[in-house]
């Protein structure tokens, strides 16, 4: 098991050189010059170069990008052209609220994404089946954003139930350890922000995490169908175990590790989804800071944030590389 993990995170180096490599190319693309953007207009050429000089944004092409990786690997993400902060401090400023975002998405979308796959395998072809599918078919197509409004359409204008926008309401004040308002509001006994917290995380994370909920939920409908046919469920039911043993016990477990997989890739698709999720919802994570660093090409944000985004995902399919061993342990990693 370890002369495996050692074997991906080795093979993890040059997939993340070659997104390092197409990013800073993409963003190098972009037409605009920075240094023009912060100075405005009206600056000198003095100035400009004089900035340019400051930055390293003189240096050739090639000079640059491994700069960059060469401070990357040291952890030195560089600092910001617009605000002049270190860029892995504004990213940790921001990215509790990404991840706290995330995380209900993701389990909104286990929770129910499970529980429709399961039922409507076990009620194959009823109306509930046709529901199901018809409901995760819809929640697939939809774009994040076009849900996003119709959610505050609905739940914040006309109904009034749910706030608009952002992560807490003015009038509270969260510090805590974590940056997570749900888990800081408990740890200082603040339930008036708890659930403050909560009705504002409602709306983005369901926007968030219907698509994963759909991909799931026929992934488990489908995995469950075909473990269902296979004889040691029919063998377990001879022995007398009951619907939900031979469901919950027998079929289930055997049936996760496709939706693993989906799990697993779902974390770059909550990422890619909270870039829009956040910007709808003026949500402060990474996502809104994201966009904001591409509208003023702001190079280090865009390819620190990208890097250590790509990072995280890699290490996820990692995690659930390894799960496949503990939950069916006839797979052997070699």
């Amino acid at each position: 098991m370890l002369s495996y993990i050692i074997k991906r995170l080795l093979w993890a180096i040059p997939t993340l050189l070659g997104v390092s490599l197409l990013v800073f190319s993409m963003v190098h693309l972009i037409p605009g010059d920075p240094a023009l953007m912060m100075l405005g207009e009206h600056a000198s050429a003095a100035s400009i170069f004089e900035l340019k000089e400051q930055m390293g944004l003189n240096k050739p092409i090639v000079e640059q990008y491994f700069s960059y990786v060469a401070n990357a690997v040291q952890g030195d993400f560089g600092i910001s052209l617009v605000s002049g902060e270190p860029v892995i401090d504004e990213f940790m400023e921001r990215f509790p609220a990404t991840v706290e975002l995330a995380m209900f998405a993701m389990f909104f979308a286990v929770i129910a994404g499970l529980f429709a796959g399961i039922i409507s395998a076990v009620k194959r072809y009823s109306i509930f089946d046709y529901a199901a599918m018809s409901t995760a078919l819809a929640g697939v197509s939809m774009p994040v954003f076009w849900l996003g409004l119709m959610l505050i359409y609905f739940f914040s204008v006309e109904l009034a139930w749910l706030p608009v926008s952002g992560r807490l309401g003015y009038e509270f004040d969260i510090e805590g350890p974590t940056g997570l308002y749900l888990i800081d509001s408990l740890l200082v006994s603040d339930y008036d922000a708890f659930w403050d917290a909560a009705k504002h995380l409602v709306l983005p994370g369901l926007a968030l995490g219907t698509i994963p909920m759909a991909i799931i939920a026929r992934m488990t409908r489908a995995s469950m169908i075909e473990v269902m046919k296979e004889e040691y469920i029919r063998t377990a039911r001879a022995k007398g175990c009951s619907n939900m043993q031979v469901i919950m016990v027998h079929a289930l477990k055997n049936a996760l590790l496709p939706v693993l997989t989906v799990v697993g890739l779902m974390v770059g698709t909550l990422f890619a989804g909270a870039i829009l999720t956040e910007t709808t919802f003026s949500w402060p994570g990474i996502g809104k800071w994201l966009i904001n660093a591409v509208h003023q090409r702001d190079f280090p944000i865009i390819q620190s944030t990208t890097l250590i985004i790509a990072s995280m995902f890699v290490m996820v399919n990692l995690i659930v590389d390894v799960l496949y061993a503990v939950v069916n342990p006839r797979i052997r990693l070699s």
